[in-house]
């Protein structure tokens, strides 16, 4: 955090200060996806399979390529840590970094989850999110951030001097290791930065620091992907609950989280292709 003192300003600092700004990475070549093409295959949906995720746990779960999967809130407001993998290469994650970079802070309805180095390709595509009204409110927060990597219990370890088992990160861990039937040390190399989902989160105006608010999800509520791969996904339940007071304890109120997972009927993604991983030669000659 910077310092809030004033310091000594050399004579040109507000040119300095004035120079415009350049988005980083401009996504006016970057190829969208084709929503009239999903929005089609939505109506024509079947139900396959329903995961239960308890308040302050995880679970992993399978969702094949071109099957779309819906995280809804159930039985009260309750925020999710989202991890994705390559069901076939779990060194292919979910990059919200550079999700992040092309998309900006927040994710919504037609946003893209992209995967890590080298491969960089789509993974899932948002298809609908009945909290896409919500925007940006006067405090800068919204929903569905890919700013917060997780609570994890090392940050709480030095924040608190407390030890505490139920964080997402120990969550995902427990899940991906049950999943995948390996061990917690091998599990945590591959738990990575999440999409918090329905987590309402900003910048402060003041200090700039990342905070959190009361989420405005509600029950009924969901947010819906579209797998462009074979997906593992883990999602863990905040021990935070909503969070409005705090997280990495016991003390929020917490409920479960509902996956319903879905294919496809008829024929309606007969153009639909998997996307390829990047296409970079990989030399990174002089």
């Amino acid at each position: 955090m910077k310092s809030s003192k004033k310091k000594l300003s050399p004579d040109d600092a507000e040119l300095r200060k004035s120079v415009k700004p350049v988005i980083c990475y401009p996504t006016d070549s970057l190829k969208s996806p084709n929503m009239n093409d999903y929005l089609i295959a939505r109506k024509n949906l079947k139900k396959i399979d329903q995961i239960i995720i308890p308040p302050r746990d995880a679970k992993c779960f399978r969702v094949p390529k071109s099957h779309f999967f819906r995280i809804y809130c159930q039985n009260g407001p309750q925020v999710g840590d989202l991890n994705l993998w390559n069901e076939h290469n779990l060194n292919e994650k979910f990059y919200s970094g550079k999700t992040r970079a092309l998309y900006g802070t927040h994710l919504s309805t037609n946003d893209r989850l992209w995967s890590s180095l080298p491969y960089l390709r789509p993974m899932a595509t948002i298809t609908h999110d009945t909290l896409d009204w919500y925007g940006f409110d006067d405090d800068g927060g919204s929903v569905h951030d890919v700013i917060g990597t997780r609570c994890d219990p090392y940050t709480e370890k030095i924040l608190s001097n407390k030890e505490y088992h139920f964080c997402c990160h120990s969550n995902l861990i427990r899940a991906l290791s049950n999943y995948k039937n390996i061990s917690y040390k091998e599990a945590e190399i591959y738990i990575h930065d999440v999409l918090n989902v329905f987590m309402c989160t900003g910048f402060t105006k003041d200090t700039h620091q990342y905070f959190m608010k009361a989420s405005p999800v509600r029950i009924g509520d969901y947010i819906e992907f579209f797998s462009e791969i074979d997906l593992l996904a883990g999602l863990s339940a905040c021990p935070g609950g909503d969070c409005s007071l705090s997280h990495s304890s016991d003390d929020a109120v917490c409920y479960s989280l509902k996956v319903e997972i879905y294919e496809c009927l008829n024929n309606d993604l007969k153009n639909w292709r998997e996307p390829e991983t990047s296409n970079y030669s990989g030399d990174h000659k002089n």
